[in-house]
């Protein structure tokens, strides 16, 4: 198959609780060469985030404007809150060859693959249904009906995997970001 002019999207996606934004500031940290696109949320920042940096936190009226506007490539509503993908960078940033990475949910995957169907999709899948159980009442920072809203979730997440071209199982934070590296590079 021959190289394309411009990298492939590549969105890594994965039921809640797995694992992708440990994966994200992993790769932001250590691969600074791969673009993450930051998502507008209607979600309060948890401790520690940052405007910008894990997410652009706007307003109801805000995110509508977004929408209406054209101005995501996705978005989804998800636990009570809605995220999206600013459009026009991740074009920008493809266009310029750089490698992008959308950390993104199941809506989301589906909404880009219809409309950029050469983008590669990545499933983390957890080690094990227990792990993700672990992890998800771990956090410490949700009530336990955003808890399990989660994990119902979770389950329907885990059923799309076989919609992804690759799955990674997120044992190791390293391992997930050198192979997700290494997919990214060959598209």
């Amino acid at each position: 198959m021959a190289a394309e002019a411009r990298p492939r999207l590549t969105v890594l996606s994965g039921p809640s609780g797995v694992g992708k934004s440990t994966v994200v500031a992993h790769m932001r940290k250590v691969h600074p060469e791969v673009w993450l696109s930051v998502s507008a949320t209607t979600r309060k920042p948890r401790p520690g985030e940052q405007h910008g940096v894990q997410y652009f936190f706007v307003t109801d009226d805000e995110f509508d404007k977004l929408v209406a506007n054209g101005e995501l490539l996705e978005w989804a509503e998800f636990a009570g809150n809605r995220y999206g993908t600013p459009r026009r960078a991740v074009l920008d940033r493809l266009e310029a060859g750089e490698l992008v990475l959308l950390e993104i949910d199941l809506q989301g995957a589906r909404q880009v693959k219809e409309s950029m169907a050469d983008a590669q999709l990545v499933f983390l899948a957890p080690p094990s249904w227990e792990e993700l159980v672990r992890r998800l009442t771990g956090r410490g920072t949700e009530s336990p009906e955003v808890i399990e809203r989660r994990l119902q979730a979770a389950k329907v997440e885990l059923a799309a995997e076989s919609e992804f071209d690759t799955t990674l199982v997120n044992t190791s934070v390293e391992d997930v970001a050198r192979e997700l590296l290494a997919l990214m590079a060959v598209s």
